[in-house]
């Protein structure tokens, strides 16, 4: 059994940073590319990051390129989103998942494995 726990997550101010970390047990993360999602009120589930199972390849969308970072470390077992200049946008339950993929997975159903989310606010 496969369990991701996002942490990190809380109430900042608009241009502050966060570091949110996604915790895998039951499985290593070598060989799974993973990513984090987030989920506004009344929206969409939209796609944030992904890092490939060798940490070579990362993508973002649009609405956070060059404020947001994901890494990972396999021997942690943890993947990592740093958060900069945040903005009340960004507010939103934020998810990590894990995908068997060989592509850049930037949809919900091309995921595996789900964590719970951790809340982001940010407040103008």
């Amino acid at each position: 059994q496969v369990q991701l726990d996002e942490s990190g997550g809380g109430l900042v101010q608009s241009g502050d940073s966060l570091r949110l970390s996604c915790a895998v047990s039951g499985r290593t993360i070598g060989g799974y590319g993973m990513g984090w999602f987030r989920q506004a009120p009344g929206k969409e589930r939209e796609f944030v990051a992904f890092v490939s199972w060798s940490g070579a390849v990362t993508y973002y969308g649009d609405s956070v390129k060059g404020r947001f970072a994901i890494s990972r470390d396999d021997a942690q077992n943890t993947v990592y989103l740093q958060m900069n200049s945040l903005k009340p946008e960004d507010t939103a339950v934020y998810y990590c998942a894990a995908a068997v993929t060989t592509i850049v997975p930037t949809t919900p159903e091309k995921y595996d494995y789900w964590g719970q989310g951790t809340q982001v606010t940010v407040s103008s």
